[in-house]
């Protein structure tokens, strides 16, 4: 999947998210769902597990920068 068609996909985080942490979200892609890297594409948000995110950027293979959706 190029980086382009992954950004905008919604997730959910799975384990928090947040600066020095190495958090982790969980997108549907491919047909199937599957977890990647995930740090906050603001630098200093915290995103607590269950928070739905949107990917603002990719960094192949496994790494996203996300940030809350829905004001959430």
């Amino acid at each position: 999947m190029d980086d382009a068609s992954m950004v905008g996909l919604m997730g959910r985080v799975t384990g928090t998210v947040g600066p020095g942490l190495v958090g982790e979200v969980i997108v549907r892609v491919r047909g199937g769902a599957e977890h990647f890297l995930a740090y906050p594409a603001d630098g200093q948000g915290r995103l607590e597990p269950g928070t739905v995110v949107m990917v603002v950027e990719h960094l192949p293979p496994r790494t996203v920068y996300v940030e809350a959706a829905y004001g959430s």
